[in-house]
């Protein structure tokens, strides 16, 4: 958890230091495109600070220890904040890619605007190294670490360094043309380029959004679902129960699994430590033990409460 929020305080720095660095270079330079880039790199840092809070509030619920009065007040923890995060991060990315996408439009029907495309070429080199660097280090350190958000910084990362790609390319097309039979496209270049990368970046936060909504809603995940009954239903067979029902999600990192047992009426009791032994081979059989799995097994006799 320590590492995640490392990695996570990391990139919001180098977020916030490179929405300076484009918002200013935009002004001095009057690119839109530049602009944008800057205010999609401070939206990044927006989301980076509340992910690294949402890691944090996470790393705190699944302690052993008592952290005072927040985890009394948060008992069944903090993974239903990740896809909140997650949601509000691709919204506000749609949002702001549609207006730029407007601004663009309307400027080049209004015939363009001149850009100092050699300030614009320094800009887009040294975004590029550093958007670059940061996706390949993120994306390196999750492969050990594993985490959804660390996964959504690296998406962010290699997004920032394609649409700075598509800058830098656009940028050198318009420096060459200066001076030639082609000068007069170098006003477009700017708007054009921006409504360019504004329709690529558009459809990514589509998925996310969709995936965030989705856990949110609490919509059961096929694939879990299957594996879940799979495990019951071999239970159900193995010590004579009548059905089982199972209620799961995906929320976040966390995992929900409640099962209900439906248990024949008129059974000689059992010592609890027999249910118990009966619920560690069920958590077995799930696999995916971890502080994220939330794990819930009970035994009934009426189906109502099943139900």
């Amino acid at each position: 958890m320590i590492q995640e929020q490392g990695a996570i305080r990391l990139s919001a720095i180098a977020t916030f230091a490179l929405a300076l660095f484009g918002i200013g270079f935009g002004l001095a330079t009057r690119s839109g495109a530049i602009i944008f880039d800057g205010i999609y790199s401070l939206l990044d840092t927006t989301t980076a600070l509340l992910m690294l809070l949402v890691a944090r509030l996470i790393a705190v619920s699944t302690r052993q220890s008592k952290e005072g009065r927040l985890v009394e007040r948060f008992t069944m923890g903090f993974w239903h904040l990740e896809p909140i995060v997650v949601g509000l991060s691709g919204m506000l990315l749609l949002g702001s890619a549609s207006y730029a996408l407007i601004t663009a439009i309307d400027s080049l029907m209004k015939g363009g605007r001149d850009l100092a495309f050699g300030l614009a070429i320094v800009y887009a080199v040294v975004t590029l190294a550093v958007a670059t660097g940061m996706a390949l280090f993120m994306r390196r350190v999750n492969r050990r670490l594993h985490s959804g958000l660390i996964a959504i910084d690296v998406t962010g990362w290699a997004i920032s360094a394609a649409m700075t790609g598509a800058l830098l390319i656009a940028f050198i097309a318009g420096w060459l043309v200066q001076g030639t039979a082609w000068a007069w496209i170098s006003p477009y270049i700017d708007p054009g380029v921006l409504a360019l990368v504004c329709l690529v970046v558009l459809p990514v936060p589509v998925p996310m959004v969709r995936r965030a909504l989705a856990e949110i809603l609490l919509v059961t995940p096929a694939d879990l679902k299957e594996r879940v009954d799979r495990v019951a239903t071999e239970a159900v067979a193995r010590h004579g129960f009548l059905s089982h029902r199972a209620y799961v999600a995906r929320v976040g990192r966390g995992t929900q699994i409640e099962l209900f047992f439906i248990v024949p009426r008129g059974q000689p009791p059992r010592p609890l430590e027999d249910w118990d032994a009966i619920r560690d081979r069920i958590g077995e059989d799930l696999g995916g033990e971890s502080p994220h799995r939330w794990l819930t097994i009970a035994f009934t006799t009426d189906r109502d409460w099943a139900e």
